[in-house]
């Protein structure tokens, strides 16, 4: 008579004489520690920090005498990654020399860094009023999700919100908010990004989540397309090609994939993307965690990264 092998017994026993984290730290077994540190810091002021911090090695010492691009990719989504409450953006940041002033026509937001100008905008392509009727529809009708042609969900005219208007509606549904970068780019990437928000700005594209029979003909796209692709408008991308499955840190990590390998090809992307490692979260805590110290208590708070910042609102 065979002897029942007792296969979890088997896979923690291995763990423990490979002296190996075998355990799955984002499958809930165990959890990464959350950094509490700058709690009561509001979300966006957390996120503008970090870009500063993390950028600031770039510029080196010195007179800096040469405008300097970057791009920051970002994405936000739910413990259940709804599609619906999940989204991608991507903040482009134009950094002049000493004495160089930024042009105010531009439309862009305007600041100062370590005594130099800056210009910053964000593809944030949402329909047109998200900000007050935040009920997006996805997919409606049944079997919606294989057929494309099945869906009644309607088109809707869209529009690019600000990097602070995106992360309010975050902290609104409490969301984990995933940042990758900063990331130098050359000044051909940084037009196209111009280029890409002029074209959404310009009203003749709508928006609408699942694209798959619009974004070709440039009637209407979602926040992956528009954002994905330096110098493609509509790349495809996740199951068959069709950007299912593709919304918020999955979006997001597609279209650094993209990024990467065709942008590198072309020399627009100056610095090295290491999509897993360069991943840092920011996960929503109520009121109470922060009491335990720098790293918290993050039991119960819903953390898809291997490091991540608490914010509450």
């Amino acid at each position: 008579m065979k002897r029942r092998v007792n296969l979890p017994a088997i896979w923690v026993l291995t763990c423990a004489l490979l002296a190996s984290p075998c355990l799955p730290v984002q499958g809930g077994l165990l959890k990464p520690e959350v950094d509490f540190s700058n709690y009561n810091v509001p979300l966006y002021e957390q996120i503008v920090n970090r870009i500063k911090a993390k950028g600031a090695p770039r510029l080196g010492k010195g007179t800096h005498t040469r405008d300097r691009y970057f791009i920051v990719a970002f994405a936000y989504q739910n413990r259940s990654n709804d599609p619906e409450l999940s989204h991608s953006f991507i903040s482009v940041i134009h950094l002049l020399p000493l004495g160089k002033t930024t042009d105010s026509r531009s439309g862009f937001r305007q600041g100062r860094f370590q005594g130099r100008g800056f210009e910053a905008f964000t593809i944030s392509w949402l329909p047109y009023d998200f900000d007050r009727n935040p009920h997006l529809c996805v997919f409606d009708g049944f079997g919606s999700r294989l057929f494309a042609t099945w869906n009644k969900c309607p088109i809707s005219p869209g529009r690019s919100f600000t990097l602070a208007e995106t992360l309010k509606l975050a902290v609104n549904e409490k969301n984990a908010v995933g940042m990758w970068g900063p990331y130098e780019v050359r000044k051909e990437a940084f037009d196209l990004g111009v280029r890409r928000k002029k074209l959404l700005d310009g009203g003749t594209i709508r928006y609408r989540a699942d694209d798959r029979l619009y974004r070709k003909d440039r009637i209407a796209i979602n926040c992956f397309h528009a954002m994905a692709g330096l110098d493609e408008l509509y790349p495809n991308g996740g199951l068959f090609g069709t950007g299912f499955k593709m919304w918020g840190l999955n979006g997001t990590r597609r279209v650094l994939i993209e990024y990467t390998h065709v942008a590198r090809n072309k020399g627009l992307l100056l610095d090295p993307v290491d999509i897993k490692n360069d991943l840092h979260g920011f996960v929503y805590a109520p009121s109470g965690h922060h009491r335990f110290g720098e790293t918290g208590n993050s039991r119960d708070v819903y953390n898809p990264f291997p490091n991540a910042s608490a914010y509450h609102d």
